[in-house]
């Protein structure tokens, strides 16, 4: 009709955020704030969260006792997996926090280029790169560089200190292309 047309998305990381703001009296009060969120809807969000206060745990306030909090969110956005890290200034600690759960090496970061060079264990590498490589397609939206991830192996080789070359890695560059900021 004539009237004002409203359209309603449910993918859109501001939702989540939102969802917070409603159900962390923490961060509706402004003690933790959402600094960053990198969305995947339906299936995974990571999300980057800063304490203004130094008593305060960001994301054991996120989660919740028992994790009350964030299992609420993830039920109300059709069981979404939800990973929350504490945010960091520094591009190394972000980006090592960002691939979460996967244990990080080394990080080598290339400012001009906005990309990242990750080492992780070998063991670790699927873990790093996640299933169909969302862990770190978000972690790359999440923190804005472009993430390469490569096995300790792998990195070995390249750098002419293996004595094999039968090394079998997966890992790639993902970027994130998607704008984030959250201010």
């Amino acid at each position: 009709g004539k009237g004002a047309q409203v359209i309603v998305s449910r993918s859109d990381a501001t939702l989540v955020k939102r969802l917070f703001e409603r159900d962390v009296p923490e961060i509706h009060k402004g003690i933790i704030e959402i600094k960053a969120i990198a969305r995947e809807a339906g299936e995974r969000t990571k999300m980057a969260v800063v304490s203004h206060s130094e008593n305060i745990d960001p994301v054991g306030s996120c989660i919740g006792p028992r994790g009350a909090r964030v299992s609420m969110i993830s039920e109300e956005l059709g069981g979404e997996k939800i990973d929350i890290i504490v945010w960091s200034d520094d591009p190394f600690e972000y980006i090592a926090r960002a691939l979460s759960p996967a244990k990080v090496v080394s990080v080598e970061i290339d400012e001009i280029t906005k990309s990242a060079r990750v080492i992780v264990p070998d063991d670790k590498l699927s873990l790093a790169i996640g299933k169909g490589g969302q862990n770190v397609r978000l972690a790359a939206k999440l923190t804005n560089w472009k993430i390469d991830v490569k096995t300790e192996s792998k990195a070995k080789f390249e750098s002419g200190d293996a004595a094999h070359t039968d090394v079998d890695d997966i890992g790639g560059i993902f970027s994130g292309t998607e704008d984030i900021s959250l201010d």
